[in-house]
C-alpha cells in the first residue's frame, strides 16, 4: 500500500509539472473579446469564427479551423463565439448567417467569409491575411525606432516602400521620422502615395504645420501688427501651430474665418489640420470646431 501510494504520490507529481499544452484555440464571449481578440490581434493575427451549435456547416467548417490554427502552432490563434450566447457581438459584426469567420490584424477586421469552405480555400484565405515579409520589416523598422535605432528604422522602411510604394504602415513610418526631422517636403511626397485613411490625414496635417515652425513668431507679430492683414495672421497662426501652440493659433484662424474676408477658406482649412493633429478628443478640438462651424453657418 506504501508503494502504491508512492507511485501515485511521484505521477501527481510529473503530471502536475508538466508545461501545459499550448493552445491556439479558444471560446471567447462578449466580455472577453475585447482582450482576446481586438487587443491580442496586435501582436498576431486572430481568426474569429462566429459558429452555433445547430448549425450543420459549423460542425463541417470547424474542425478544419482547429486543426490548420494548430497545425500553424501559433502563427494566427483561433476564437470561437457561440453566436446564441453573444448575440450582441454577433450583430455589432453583422453576422446573418452562420458559419461567418473573422480576421482582425492590428486590432480591427480585414477580411470575413461566410459558410463552410474547403480547406484549400481557407488555406488561401489564410495566405492574405498573415504577414506577409513585407510586413515582418515593417515590424523590425517598428522595434528599431522603440530601441532608438532611428538608421535601421528608415533603412527598413525604405526597403518595404521600394517594393511596395503604397505600404500604409511603412509609408507613415517612415513619414513620422521624416517629419521629426523636419524634412516635411519629403514627408508629404511619401504619404501622398498612401490610400487616405485617417492616420495618413493626420501626419499630412502634421507635416504641413511643421513646414512653418521654423518660422520666426516675433517678426511676424510685427508684421501683422503693421498690416493687418488675414494673409498674415494666417502665417502668424500656422507658425505658432507648428510650434504647438495651437491656442493661440486657433485664435487667429476663427478670427480669419468670423471676419469672412477672402481668405476664409485658407484660415478653415488651417484649422482643419489643427483638428487632425490634436484629434477629437483634445480639449481644444470640440470649442472649436463649434465656433467654425456656426461662422460658417
Amino acid at each position: 500500500m506504501l508503494i502504491g501510494l508512492t507511485q501515485r504520490a511521484f505521477w501527481c507529481r510529473i503530471v502536475t509539472n508538466l508545461p501545459a499544452m499550448a493552445t491556439h484555440v479558444r471560446d471567447v464571449s462578449t466580455a472577453e473579446f475585447p482582450e482576446a481578440v481586438l487587443q491580442r490581434s496586435q501582436e498576431v493575427p486572430v481568426v474569429v469564427d462566429f459558429w452555433a451549435e445547430w448549425c450543420g456547416p459549423c460542425k463541417v467548417l470547424g474542425p478544419i479551423l482547429e486543426r490548420v490554427a494548430d497545425e500553424m502552432d501559433g502563427a494566427f490563434e483561433l476564437v470561437k463565439v457561440d453566436v446564441d450566447a453573444n448575440q450582441q457581438l454577433a450583430g455589432q459584426f453583422g453576422v446573418q448567417g452562420i458559419p461567418m469567420v473573422v480576421g482582425f490584424r492590428h486590432g480591427a477586421p480585414v477580411s470575413h467569409f461566410t459558410g463552410a469552405i474547403p480547406e484549400e480555400s481557407f488555406r488561401q484565405w489564410l495566405d492574405e491575411l498573415l504577414p506577409s515579409e513585407l510586413d515582418h520589416m515593417v515590424d523590425e523598422a517598428r522595434d528599431a525606432v522603440l530601441e532608438g535605432n532611428l538608421a535601421m528604422a528608415e533603412d527598413r522602411f525604405r526597403g518595404v516602400l521600394t517594393m511596395q510604394p503604397d505600404h500604409i504602415e511603412a509609408g507613415t513610418g517612415l513619414a513620422s521620422l521624416l517629419i521629426t526631422r523636419g524634412e516635411t517636403e519629403e514627408a508629404l511626397i511619401v504619404l501622398g502615395k498612401l490610400a487616405p485613411t485617417a492616420e495618413v490625414e493626420r501626419l499630412q496635417a502634421a507635416a504641413r504645420l511643421a513646414a512653418t515652425s521654423g518660422s520666426d513668431i516675433g517678426d511676424l507679430e510685427a508684421k501683422l501688427a503693421e498690416s493687418g492683414s488675414d494673409a498674415d495672421r494666417i502665417a502668424l497662426a500656422n507658425a505658432l501651430a507648428g510650434k504647438g501652440q495651437y491656442e493661440p493659433a486657433l485664435d487667429h484662424l476663427i478670427a480669419v474665418v468670423e471676419a469672412k474676408g477672402e481668405r476664409k477658406d485658407d484660415a478653415r482649412e488651417a484649422m482643419l489640420d489643427i483638428f487632425d493633429v490634436l484629434g477629437d478628443g483634445h480639449p481644444l478640438t470640440a470649442p472649436y470646431r463649434r465656433r467654425l462651424a456656426n461662422a460658417l453657418f
